[in-house]
């Protein structure tokens, strides 16, 4: 985001801690504390609403797409990035396994995440269009899998704050279900050099608020090829050459 071409920047957060530590911009700047589900501001306010990995924090989020869609001006669009469904399933399956092992059940211990295949519904049901959405798979390699999990919680360097945020979680682990996790997750994760991996995949999506002005798909049945004629586009183009 450069000066020369955004007039003013809105950021919102529910953590009012997490706005007192952003990073100071030349852009004119408003901080405002307020939930993603009830977005205070006027229909058609913004150019432009972005979103960084927050919003699998979301109690309700077609509640949360529609708000964003609606603080949106006509052409506005939404751009995001959120954390999906296979994020840290190497720390979940080893967790789960061990506290099936040593207490015959088990609890979540990391937030749910949204399926791709359910992202773009969600986005359309909530009146956006001419919609992209995209995932990548980020490895991140550790000690162990205690390292994760201080990582996770925000006592490390990249303070994540990720730890699982569900009000009926189990409040603790005991040791020794900690030590078998650990041990499973090497067991069955581990690399060569003794580090473990932790995969976070992430959900890129861009929507639109429609307007008039936007290009629109042809009617159907006014193509003037054929896609079965694609398989020839090589031949015709090796002719073309000659």
């Amino acid at each position: 985001l450069f000066q020369e071409i955004v007039e003013k920047l809105i950021q919102v957060d529910i953590a009012e801690n997490a706005l007192k530590n952003a990073i100071e911009s030349e852009i004119p700047t408003v901080r405002v504390v307020a939930d993603e589900e009830f977005l205070p501001f006027k229909e058609d306010t913004f150019d432009l609403v972005v979103s960084s990995l927050s919003l699998h924090w979301v109690n309700d989020l077609p509640k949360a797409f529609r708000e964003i869609h609606q603080v949106l001006k006509p052409d506005g669009v939404f751009i995001g990035a959120m954390f999906g469904g296979d994020t840290l399933y190497e720390l979940r399956c080893s967790l789960q396994l061990a506290e099936l092992e040593r207490e015959g059940g088990f609890s979540p211990h990391v937030s749910p995440f949204t399926a791709v295949a359910d992202l773009g519904h969600l986005l359309s049901r909530a009146g956006f269009n001419t919609l992209t959405v995209d995932t990548d798979e980020i490895q991140v390699n550790y000690p162990g899998l205690f390292e994760v999990m201080e990582d996770l919680q925000g006592k490390y360097i990249l303070c994540m704050g990720e730890s699982n945020c569900s009000w009926n979680r189990k409040p603790l682990l005991h040791r020794e279900t900690m030590l078998a996790a650990a041990a499973i997750y090497q067991e069955m994760y581990g690399n060569s050099d003794g580090s473990v991996p932790a995969t976070f995949q992430i959900y890129y999506m861009i929507g639109w608020k429609y307007h008039e002005s936007q290009a629109k798909p042809a009617q159907r049945g006014s193509a003037t090829v054929s896609f079965g004629d694609l398989a020839k586009i090589e031949g015709l183009l090796k002719r073309g050459k000659k």
